[in-house]
């Protein structure tokens, strides 16, 4: 990782919150030379200030898919307590396709049972994403159908894209 973006992982994360919005306004114009800093930018999205999670969340929106490598990681952190962490886990595994197939356990799992709506519908987007690999989530889609709302919508059109 460049000294530049090895710099803004330890930014993110100081205990002055100036630096940590400097360092996710600097993570918010780099687009795609940000996706050393997936991972660092996602836990961010939990920060408590305000300034702080704009400037990161900007910086995800732009980010493109993340690392292959860092598919596990973002698994785990859909698990996370913060809302905006596993909604945030959920869109960076679903922009990654076929390659979080391995991780659809932890998807189908947010989906069943996650505690805020926004990371089951994310969840559900990103098996759709995954596409055929996705097979193994059709259970969890099939409750989340019934359910009604947008979660039905996503989850219907989900499992639209796993039918042959």
């Amino acid at each position: 990782m460049p000294t530049d973006l090895a710099r803004l992982t330890t930014e993110l994360t100081a205990g002055d919150v100036a630096r940590r919005a400097a360092a996710a306004d600097t993570a918010s114009r780099l687009g795609g030379e940000a996706q050393p800093l997936a991972l660092s930018l996602v836990r961010a999205t939990g920060d408590a200030d305000e300034a702080v999670r704009e400037g990161v969340i900007a910086a995800l929106e732009d980010l493109g898919p993340p690392r292959g490598a860092d598919a596990p990681q973002l698994a785990a952190l859909l698990e996370d307590p913060c809302a905006a962490v596993g909604y945030w886990s959920a869109t960076l595994l679903g922009r990654l396709g076929a390659v979080a197939g391995p991780h659809v356990a932890a998807l189908a799992n947010a989906l069943a049972q996650g505690a805020d709506m926004s990371v089951r519908e994310r969840a559900a987007w990103a098996l759709g994403e995954i596409g055929p690999g996705a097979a193994s989530a059709r259970g969890a889609l099939e409750e989340a159908a019934k359910s009604g709302g947008r979660l039905a919508r996503l989850a219907t059109a989900t499992l639209e894209k796993l039918s042959p």
